[in-house]
């Protein structure tokens, strides 16, 4: 399973780092992915990285401002978070799956939940002032 920590409030402008810890399987072998989901709408795949040769995706609203990065001694994907929004407040979830190859597949929009080898519980990031 994998397990998101690192949520909570912020000011705009702030910066928050998330973590997705994976127990049970090496994380490395894995693509991962951050999604983010507010109230109504499905699922937005913002920041993915793939599994072999660490290429990544930034969606358009994100990138230049968050940051993702693997540690492999702590099994864990962390994204970090600078120069937040309002529009940033939503639940992040980690996913990672072995089969998807690309960081643009990883973060395709429209892909079930239950497509992906691990999907965790989501943290909740607020940006309020």
């Amino acid at each position: 399973q994998v397990a998101e920590s690192g949520g909570g409030l912020v000011h705009p402008g702030g910066s928050l780092r998330l973590s997705c810890a994976a127990s049970g399987f090496a994380l490395d072998s894995y693509a991962v992915g951050w999604f983010r989901q507010v109230p109504g709408k499905g699922p937005e795949g913002i920041v993915c990285i793939s599994k072999d040769d660490g290429r990544t995706f930034y969606a358009k609203s994100v990138k230049g401002r968050f940051t993702i990065s693997r540690d492999v001694t702590k099994n864990t994907v962390d994204l970090q978070m600078d120069s937040l929004s309002h529009e940033a407040t939503a639940v992040y979830y980690c996913a990672a799956d072995a089969g998807r190859a690309t960081p643009q597949g990883m973060c395709a929009r429209g892909q079930p939940r239950g497509t992906y080898d691990f999907w965790g519980q989501g943290t909740q990031v607020t940006v309020s002032s």
